[in-house]
């Protein structure tokens, strides 16, 4: 494996953090009213039930390392979005199950399809669209590779 960068731990977690909030600067807000929990804390968990479906409040909890209260306001925001959906438990009835909606909703759909690029641009301090678009192909090419089962390989 030949290996040409220098990015360390370090310098790789600060860009991780970067792209989140370019990534939350993207989505449209517009209409979701006040809610306690951070667009963060919802991505984490929606990220979590996709690779997990099935999961209990508790079993996410314990995967993302978020307090149990921040996980259940993501799960009811996200059930109120129609991002998923919750059935209770056949084993125990107190406990629901989480799942990713099998049709997102109109909302879902609105995030999913919101463009990257004038967040993009501003981050990068660029209104040249060609150098945007080569950016986005490059996060394109990046997540390709850098799918939620890569943190399951990473953790496992």
């Amino acid at each position: 494996m030949m290996y040409l960068g220098s990015m360390n731990g370090v310098e790789l977690f600060l860009l991780g953090r970067t792209l989140m909030k370019i990534g939350e600067e993207a989505l449209p807000t517009e209409g979701i009213g006040r809610h306690s929990t951070s667009v963060r804390t919802v991505l984490i968990v929606v990220s979590d039930v996709r690779a997990h479906p099935g999961s209990a409040v508790g079993e996410i909890a314990t995967r993302t390392g978020l307090p149990q209260s921040a996980v259940s306001a993501a799960v009811a925001r996200l059930r109120e979005a129609g991002a998923i959906t919750t059935e209770p438990d056949s084993r125990d009835r107190r406990r629901l199950l989480i799942q990713s909606a099998s049709q997102a909703s109109g909302r879902v759909e609105e995030v999913r399809s919101a463009p990257i690029d004038t967040a993009l641009a501003a981050a990068l301090d660029t209104d040249d669209p060609q150098r945007v678009a080569e950016i986005v192909a490059l996060l394109d090419e990046l997540a390709r590779h850098l799918t939620p089962q890569a943190l399951t390989r990473l953790r496992g």
